[in-house]
């Protein structure tokens, strides 16, 4: 992704890089090594995308949009709000509401009504009604994290969705900074599916909203 960002030019078309990783925890440029709990033997790799340390394996869709936003007309909140987006749309499709939180980047679900329309007071977690400054993300769970990286207006690094995974190495790290966060993936919610599939739902999203 480096590289072909820094070979880039105006002309250069855009590409969207969908994968799956081994197992890895990965570092954003501000990560706090206490952020690491226990890694148990899963690499850790320094990177400098944003924000916090995550955790990648089998059963994740990962996408790196490398997108152009000078010639795309956006700047970088818009990025951000159309990836959000795109798996807010990509979990609607399998009857799952996706929601944001403010200040915490990435998409969230209800455990106690993944599937339900009920609107969602999107403030920070420490501001929000009944929620515990403790817990700040009391009844909700992370299904897919956001870190980015913007370079000369190009981006890379992306979005990461849980589909079907072993959950366990998330109890090495507080995800995304989080403490206690609990991470989940559509197996937890009962949808079941593959990663091909999510994989052509997220990436023809990701491609339609995109482009010029």
């Amino acid at each position: 992704m480096r590289e072909f960002t820094g070979q880039r030019n105006a002309d250069t078309p855009d590409e969207i890089w969908l994968c799956e990783h081994p197992p890895v925890y990965t570092q954003g440029v501000a990560g706090k090594p206490d952020h690491v709990l226990n890694p148990h033997g899963i690499p850790i790799v320094e990177t400098n995308r944003g924000g916090q340390v995550t955790y990648h394996g089998p059963g994740q869709v990962v996408a790196y949009p490398l997108i152009d936003l000078k010639r795309l007309g956006i700047y970088v909140k818009e990025y951000v709000y159309r990836l959000e987006h795109c798996v807010i749309k990509t979990l609607e499709g399998f009857q799952v509401t996706g929601h944001r939180v403010a200040g915490a980047p990435g998409i969230y679900v209800r455990l106690d009504d993944p599937c339900g329309h009920a609107p969602f007071e999107d403030k920070p977690p420490a501001e929000r009604q009944g929620v515990c400054a403790a817990d700040p993300f009391h009844g909700l769970g992370k299904i897919a994290a956001l870190g980015i990286k913007v370079s000369r207006h190009c981006t890379y690094h992306g979005v990461a969705f849980n589909v079907a995974m072993d959950l366990n190495p998330f109890s090495g790290i507080n995800p995304c900074g989080y403490a206690g966060l609990q991470t989940v993936d559509l197996a937890t919610l009962r949808v079941y599916t593959d990663w091909a599939t999510v994989a052509g739902q997220l990436g023809n999203r990701l491609a339609s909203h995109l482009q010029p």
